[in-house]
């Protein structure tokens, strides 16, 4: 596991043994797996609709370092 970037209050998060498609796991006040290409979320479970929207914009915003960190890690 390895935090990628912590941001208003989240904490973003990419799994070294894990699976596709590219995506990361975003904890705060619950958890949500977000799409590292699209930026849609994946599963939602207890982070609420205002922080997955934030964190979506984040995915977003830092894609190509996501990218290199999930590449890295999952070839």
């Amino acid at each position: 596991m390895v935090t990628v970037l912590r941001l208003h209050g989240l904490r973003f998060v990419i799994y070294t043994a894990d699976h596709e498609p590219p995506h990361v796991h975003v904890y705060g006040n619950g958890e949500a797996r977000i799409s590292i290409l699209t930026s849609q979320v994946i599963t939602q479970g207890g982070l609420s609709d205002r922080d997955v929207r934030l964190a979506a914009r984040v995915v977003d915003d830092h894609r190509p370092l996501l990218l290199e960190i999930w590449r890295k890690y999952h070839g």
